[in-house]
């Protein structure tokens, strides 16, 4: 079984995926010593990792750099945050994913925030849709198999009713074909409840301090 196939299997088994959040070879490496069945690369800790600040403001080539290292360093599947997509527009952010999974890269997070002058917003919903469905569109042309989770940031930003918000948006991005959706910062056991009931996409939580416990969630 390919790594990316087996990533697609854990998100299907009876209990929660936990992944590890890794920033070179050795994180990696030490997680996969634990255990872990797969870990995901953390951008801020990359960035910062290389003295830059979190939002894209190291290069893509940088990252994969990493990217690349961490991947000759384990054998379990690795996904990578690519935040915005690292890209202006969904060309630019494709070929940066079908580098990646050309790579051994086993999937990805690309969020619905923008960074910019060092703050972070809600990016329009409908807009972002258009982009993602593009992304999508051109992955799919070349029969790619790389699992694609999008993260909604309601939760994290403090929006109002983020309930309802992060809800719009899943209903609306679940069209684009995404497979997977990470909601950072959502730690309610009812919140969490309802989010997971709406959707048939595996659903990813943060860990953070007041999260349930792994058998309630």
């Amino acid at each position: 079984m390919t790594n990316s196939k087996r990533f697609r299997e854990l998100h299907k088994n009876a209990d929660p995926l936990l992944l590890g959040n890794v920033w070179n070879p050795q994180s990696a490496g030490i997680y996969e010593k634990l255990g872990y069945q797969a870990v995901a690369t953390s951008s801020s800790a990359v960035a910062h990792s290389l003295g830059y600040e979190d939002g894209e403001n190291m290069t893509f080539d940088e990252y994969f750099y990493m990217i690349d290292r961490i991947l000759k360093s384990i054998s379990i599947p690795l996904t990578v945050d690519l935040e915005g997509g690292y890209g202006t527009n969904a060309d630019d952010i494709a070929s940066n994913i079908l580098k990646l999974a050309e790579s051994g890269v086993v999937g990805i997070n690309i969020e619905d925030s923008i960074m910019a002058n060092g703050v972070r917003n809600m990016a329009d919903k409908e807009v972002f849709y258009e982009k993602l469905s593009a992304i999508m569109l051109k992955i799919n042309e070349k029969a790619v198999d790389i699992f694609i989770n999008l993260r909604t940031d309601p939760f994290l930003l403090g929006v109002k009713d983020p309930v309802k918000e992060t809800l719009e948006r899943i209903k609306l991005f679940e069209k684009t074909g995404i497979d997977g959706v990470f909601v950072p910062c959502i730690t309610a056991k009812e919140d969490i409840k309802t989010i997971v009931k709406a959707t048939k996409l595996p659903v990813n939580v943060m860990a953070m301090p007041e999260l349930p416990d792994f058998s309630t969630l």
